[in-house]
């Protein structure tokens, strides 16, 4: 009887990785930098953490540590080798948790800013479940750079130029930016009628993001006015931040049509003056390497450009 492929795979995985407990207590050691905290978190004695690392080290033909004085060092070797074995058992670890946990494969976990959430996706969320029933979201908004979303992300939305190395990106609408406030603030204050006019209106800026977003002064660069100083009446880190106190009359803010455009519609911001700017970025949405976009990426696509809901 000849062996099945699935046996040639499982054989030649042990050939090439003997011992998932060597693996197991080298993660630990390299996370810790030490064997005697290893030892410990694992409940073994450091004996038995050294013998583990000793026999992969034999394995592979090389060291993975540098033994110093008082400490231990990964080796050029030893750090390759932590870096696939961390992200490896990362993921299994959250695989374990969702089947634990009773998750089903209809759970999809999206990564995107906290803007994005909060302004694009979570006020549209009822039309999503008339769509996909079935459908289990999992929102994400890591404080990272673009290019450093967890390895448990199914998808992920980002602002840019649509060329990342972690993934292939799937065009989903350009942008603009223009001045927003509320009704209550434009009825109290007059609008501004020109760019030489802004310095002097109560402003609510955000701070830039890796992602490109705009403040104030890009956006009055961008049409060509570089003012030194502008009159902030509020600066927040967050862009929600800066909607919401635009939304309590407190000032005007920079409006991205993609995420203030249900305010705008439902009359909570109003949108002032002809100025406007369109970056040359646009939303993209990412599918993380090794991955191919299934029926379920092109609904949530589909869902994400309609403006009507």
């Amino acid at each position: 009887m000849q062996p099945s492929e699935m046996d040639k795979k499982v054989k030649g995985y042990r050939r090439l990785i003997p011992s998932m407990t060597a693996l197991l207590e080298f993660e630990a050691v390299a996370r810790l930098a030490s064997f005697t905290l290893a030892a410990q978190e694992l409940g073994v004695t450091q004996a038995a953490v050294s013998k583990q690392i000793r026999l992969l080290e034999d394995t592979l033909g090389t060291k993975l540590f540098h033994r110093l004085h008082r400490a231990i060092k990964l080796t050029r070797e030893g750090y390759i080798l932590h870096s696939v074995v961390a992200e490896s058992i990362h993921r299994m670890a959250s695989v374990f948790d969702k089947i634990s946990e009773g998750i089903g494969e209809q759970e999809i976990t999206l990564a995107c800013t906290g803007a994005f959430s909060n302004m694009r996706i979570l006020p549209r969320l009822l039309a999503l479940r008339t769509l996909q029933p079935e459908l289990k979201l999992r929102l994400i908004t890591p404080s990272l750079s673009p290019g450093a979303y967890r390895d448990d992300v199914d998808l992920a939305i980002r602002f840019g130029n649509g060329k990342w190395e972690d993934g292939s990106s799937i065009f989903l609408f350009d942008e603009e930016v223009f001045p927003v406030c509320s009704p209550a603030w434009l009825a109290a204050h007059p609008a501004p009628t020109s760019l030489d006019e802004f310095p002097e209106t109560a402003l609510i800026d955000s701070d830039s993001t890796l992602e490109g977003w705009m403040t104030w002064n890009s956006w009055c660069r961008e049409l060509g006015d570089a003012r030194p100083k502008l009159n902030y009446s509020l600066r927040c880190s967050a862009y929600n931040d800066a909607i919401l106190a635009a939304l309590q009359g407190y000032g005007i803010a920079l409006g991205w049509g993609r995420l203030v455009t249900h305010l705008i519609n439902a009359g909570e911001l109003v949108r002032i003056t002809p100025y406007t700017v369109k970056p040359k970025d646009a939303y993209y949405m990412v599918v993380p390497t090794g991955r191919e976009p299934d029926p379920i990426t092109h609904a949530l696509i589909d869902w994400l450009r309609d403006d009507n809901f």
